[in-house]
């Protein structure tokens, strides 16, 4: 189901795409002992803020445990802001049994500025 503004509505949270010019679109990490980094949308929920759709058989999900922190690299919907090297806590994962059936929300909340890089 929808509401009024197009996000999607969904058990006990609203799930919404990011991606206005101040927003941050998507993020990217690495995860050791993973050759390739992955890069995720960045959805925002009501219940939990900032978060990431992972597939339930993706290598990384065994990975990423509640309270891990990373550094990731977050990118702006418009390619004229630059990135931003983002320490970030992963703060939930549940399974997603609505419309995105087989997948795992990864709640993320960004701690601090670590680096900031160059426009992409």
């Amino acid at each position: 189901m929808r509401d009024d503004k197009g996000a999607e509505k969904r058990g006990g949270y609203t799930l919404e795409g990011k991606g206005n010019g101040d927003q941050y679109h998507s993020v990217e990490f690495s995860i050791k002992g993973i050759e390739l980094p992955y890069q995720f949308k960045i959805w925002n929920t009501a219940n939990m803020s900032m978060c990431v759709l992972v597939k339930e058989d993706s290598a990384i999900l065994p990975r990423l445990k509640v309270g891990d922190t990373l550094d990731m690299k977050f990118y702006s919907g418009a390619s004229s802001y630059p990135t931003d090297s983002l320490k970030t806590t992963i703060r939930h994962i549940s399974k997603d049994e609505g419309r995105f059936r087989g997948h795992y929300l990864v709640a993320l909340e960004i701690l601090e500025n670590v680096t900031q890089h160059g426009v992409h």
